[in-house]
């Protein structure tokens, strides 16, 4: 089914396993750094350390807002730059991707859970630098992740966001459904075969608050009816 997205005047994407697909080896290497992080902050061994950190996902959204509701942690800037320092290199630019973007009508957000550091750098390896009007990260959102509705109201204020006009593009089932509950366009961009979260939805996938689903992003993008692209 063609998705129909001619009313969309706004369109705001997700960053990891979004932008790129979920094999890139990314947030395997940005989870084993939060483990570290929280081994070394709380003195605990790597098994205990991610227990802590899947507990804080799982509750608070992100680990680091778990960290900074329950310790000593003034920001979360340490946190991010620790995570963050990754090897890009196991990301392929996509230069199709990027003029499916620039051709998009109407304004292109990024809205992260991640730091504008890591959007910025990810932007440039995948080739996306110019197809962008701005970026939203997690320092802007007060350290209000999504899911959280305070984090979407942050954002949407920024932006003046109207929701019946805008479209969200997210590998994150619970993400999506604080998207949906809003009204906002809903755009699952599922992983890839092999193993995943348990917030990424697979192939075949579809749940309720979910208005389409895309295996890949850039094929999702070249389809789909646009208001300057007529059915």
């Amino acid at each position: 089914m063609t998705a129909d997205l001619s009313h969309v005047a706004t369109w705001v994407f997700d960053l990891d396993n979004t932008l790129y697909p979920s094999d890139a080896a990314v947030m395997a290497q940005v989870d084993a750094k939060m483990t570290d992080y929280v081994a070394r902050l709380l003195d605990l061994d790597r098994d205990q350390a991610r227990k802590v950190q899947k507990d804080y996902w799982r509750e608070y959204g992100t680990t680091l807002n778990g960290l900074m509701a329950n310790h000593q942690i003034p920001d979360g800037r340490d946190f991010l730059d620790f995570v963050h320092d990754v090897d890009l290199s196991v990301v392929t630019p996509d230069p199709a991707l990027a003029q499916h973007i620039k051709e998009l009508p109407g304004r292109r957000l990024v809205y992260t859970n991640g730091s504008m550091k890591h959007a910025e750098n990810v932007c440039t390896r995948l080739g996306l630098s110019d197809c962008f009007d701005d970026m939203f990260d997690v320092e802007a959102a007060g350290f209000q992740p999504k899911p959280h509705l305070a984090g979407f109201d942050r954002f949407s204020r920024r932006f003046g966001i109207e929701a019946p006009e805008s479209a969200f593009f997210e590998d994150s089932i619970r993400n999506l459904k604080t998207a949906y509950d809003l009204g906002w366009t809903t755009i699952l961009v599922r992983a890839r075969p092999g193993p995943r979260d348990e917030e990424s939805a697979g192939p075949d996938e579809h749940p309720a608050h979910v208005h389409y689903a895309a295996d890949c992003l850039k094929t999702f993008l070249s389809t789909a009816q646009t208001k300057d692209r007529a059915a």
